[in-house]
């Protein structure tokens, strides 16, 4: 069965098509799901709640791009909801990043850290920074999309950035003390 007729299959609410779906789609879009989620069960609330919105809107995929790119951006708008700015915006406030003036001691420190550690890093920030960090380095968005998808000004988008990388380095600079 091609793309296409599954897509069709999903129109006409063919159970056996939303499988198909899900089936090809969930591992990939699950991942995507925990670089926005503070843990597995948010991760997979996330994905079941977003792929009830790909079936209830396939009708208005127009195939003017690819259908696993429109699923990721459902994906990824259902996790912004999810943690909306109202959500965070009382982190924001508490977390405050100390300029410190450390840098790599090692410029291989980060060969040490794995893909697992370096998410799970990425997973301990708080939410705006995750968010903004995920949707500008993981995603690509720019700041202007990311600040439209929030409801945030541009330079915010930009300091939650410039933060979450500086909470990173530390992070990782600790990580490069105790591997020492």
């Amino acid at each position: 069965m091609t793309e296409a007729d599954i897509i069709l299959g999903c129109i006409r609410g063919e159970s056996a098509s939303q499988k198909a779906v899900f089936d090809r789609y969930a591992s990939r879009m699950l991942g995507v799901c925990y670089r926005y989620a503070r843990n597995t069960a948010d991760a997979e609330d996330i994905l079941q709640d977003a792929f009830i919105k790909v079936f209830a809107k396939i009708e208005q995929f127009k195939a003017e791009g690819s259908f696993e790119g429109w699923i990721r951006k459902i994906m990824v708008n259902t996790a912004l909801k999810k943690y909306s700015l109202t959500r965070y915006s009382r982190e924001l406030q508490v977390v405050e990043v100390a300029d410190n003036h450390h840098t790599l001691e090692d410029p291989t420190a980060y060969s040490h850290i794995s893909e697992k550690d370096l998410l799970s890093m990425i997973n301990g920030l708080p939410d705006g920074y995750r968010l903004v960090f995920n949707l500008y380095v993981l995603e690509g968005y720019p700041h202007e999309e990311i600040a439209q998808m929030l409801g945030i000004q541009p330079g915010t988008s930009r300091s939650q950035l410039v933060k979450a990388r500086l909470l990173l380095q530390k992070q990782i600079i600790a990580s490069q003390k105790v591997a020492v």
